[in-house]
């Protein structure tokens, strides 16, 4: 297997780079795998949350809804 480790600027192993070759066999093996596959959200999909956002800041405006601590929405990011 062609693995390639991914070294941060002191060295230490961070991760691990998988060829895409490789990673289609190593999912056909093991399918719950599939999940950690990032999709790109689309168009409508983006626009909905960026409404749902713009709601949500505009219920804390009018007293609706109480705020969060900034590290908090970061940390759900």
């Amino acid at each position: 297997m062609g693995l390639q480790v991914i070294n941060d600027s002191k060295g230490k192993a961070t991760g691990v780079f998988i060829p895409i070759k490789e990673w289609t066999k190593i999912k056909k093996q093991h399918k719950d795998l599939e999940v950690l596959e990032y999709e790109e959200p689309t168009k409508d999909q983006l626009l909905l949350e960026l409404k749902e956002a713009f709601l949500e800041l505009q219920a804390i405006e009018q007293g609706k809804l109480k705020s969060r601590p900034a590290k908090a929405l970061l940390d759900e990011l």
